[in-house]
């Protein structure tokens, strides 16, 4: 009968000389206790050293903290507990928006993104040559054009005296002054309430002045052309006059930007005017005389440059 020592862990036979089970890699202890062998004392272990080690089931050893094996007996370890659903998530750290402010993204010509301008502060000037955000390249904008600003948590926009104005693409049908300007596709026009008619009238000796015959109107729309000269002159033939590219009353058929039926400017019997987008593709687009409040996804026209205004 074959003579040797028995592991207490898998009960395997090794030599009387054996430190170790060839099976299983532990620790052969004396008559069958938990006991190391002789011999094979544990070291002493400092407090700095046992606060970055862990305990080895079977031998009692002191293994490092990332070990998957004890070092003396060869024990499998559990790796290290998984934290508690309780602990703290660490966040990703990236260049997200802060919640509730605002930014000004630059639309390119073909729909694009441009650049965005952060709104973290208070005030934010826009203009060629003065503000925080400068577009000195465009003739179009002045050196102190506009500025977009919170106050109570809202952000508005104001004009800033400029020479061309800033315009705020509308939502909802628009309340117009005589006189106001508003822009669709390329085209900037000018709407204004008309006095009543009352037809010709003689001169101060009887005598009627001849010219093409006039019909009476409500109102008129005027085509503003660069330089400030005036284009083309359309009066209402009743409360209303439809624009677009084309069988519309007022139409530019060479304008690219603008849609079949555009929009509509209208007169009620009040005499108050108004201005409706019928649906267009690049919207219609109203020139602001006082401070506008913005929402997200607004859109703001102002020298050659198109704004979309985005709050998180």
């Amino acid at each position: 009968m074959p003579v040797g020592l028995v592991c207490p862990r898998c009960d395997a036979l090794a030599g009387l000389d054996a430190t170790w089970c060839p099976a299983c890699q532990a620790l052969i202890v004396e008559g069958g206790s938990r006991e190391p062998w002789p011999g094979r004392a544990q070291p002493d272990v400092t407090v700095e050293a046992s606060m970055s080690t862990k305990l080895c089931p079977s031998c009692g050893n002191h293994v490092p903290l990332n070990d998957r094996f004890c070092g003396q007996c060869g024990t499998r370890l559990d790796t290290a507990p998984a934290p508690s659903s309780g602990a703290g998530k660490t966040m990703f750290f990236s260049g997200v928006q802060v919640p509730g402010l605002a930014k000004l993204v630059v639309v390119k010509a073909n729909s694009a993104d441009g650049l965005a301008y952060e709104l973290g502060g208070t005030e934010h000037v826009v203009g060629r040559t003065e503000g925080a955000i400068l577009f000195p390249d465009d003739p179009m904008v002045s050196p102190h054009h506009a500025n977009f600003y919170y106050r109570d948590t809202k952000l508005y926009v104001r004009d800033e005296g400029s020479v061309n104005g800033v315009f705020v693409r509308i939502h909802a049908p628009a309340r117009l002054e005589s006189g106001s300007l508003f822009l669709i596709g390329e085209q900037l026009l000018q709407v204004e309430a008309l006095p009543p008619d009352f037809g010709p009238q003689p001169d101060s000796e009887g005598t009627y002045f001849y010219a093409s015959p006039k019909r009476a109107s409500k109102m008129r729309i005027i085509q503003r052309l660069r330089g400030g000269e005036i284009g083309i002159i359309v009066r209402a033939r009743g409360d209303s006059i439809t624009l677009g590219r084309e069988g519309n009353d007022l139409d530019f058929p060479d304008d690219p930007f603008i849609s079949g039926r555009h929009a509509q400017v209208s007169i009620g019997p009040d005499g108050v005017l108004s201005v409706t987008d019928l649906g267009s593709k690049n919207g219609t687009f109203v020139r602001v005389t006082e401070e506008t409040p913005l929402e997200h996804g607004d859109y703001v026209f102002l020298g050659q440059q198109l704004l979309r205004v985005e709050i998180s």
